[in-house]
């Protein structure tokens, strides 16, 4: 992937800007993929309830990308591929 993917609006994601999503996302992001906004993922993972796992980086959540695309039933781009570096 080069440069950054362009988030769509919330709930308006195609399969291809979901494969393009980085191995972990923001909070923002995976709400907006799973169709809410921002207040509502971070109440959702507050209490403990987000439909994905959220990761804990100190003061910040991550979100495994993996999880989001299973959950919306969209198949990994390199579900066989493998790992090219550089």
């Amino acid at each position: 992937m080069t440069g950054s993917v362009r988030k769509a609006r919330r709930g308006s994601w195609t399969a291809a800007q979901l494969r393009e999503l980085p191995a972990t996302t923001d909070v923002e992001t995976a709400g907006s993929a799973l169709g809410m906004g921002l207040w509502k993922a971070r109440a959702l993972i507050r209490d403990g309830q987000f439909p994905v796992p959220v990761i804990r980086h100190g003061c910040r959540y991550i979100v495994p990308t993996r999880p989001i695309l299973a959950l919306l039933g969209v198949e990994p781009a390199d579900v066989d591929g493998p790992v090219r570096t550089g």
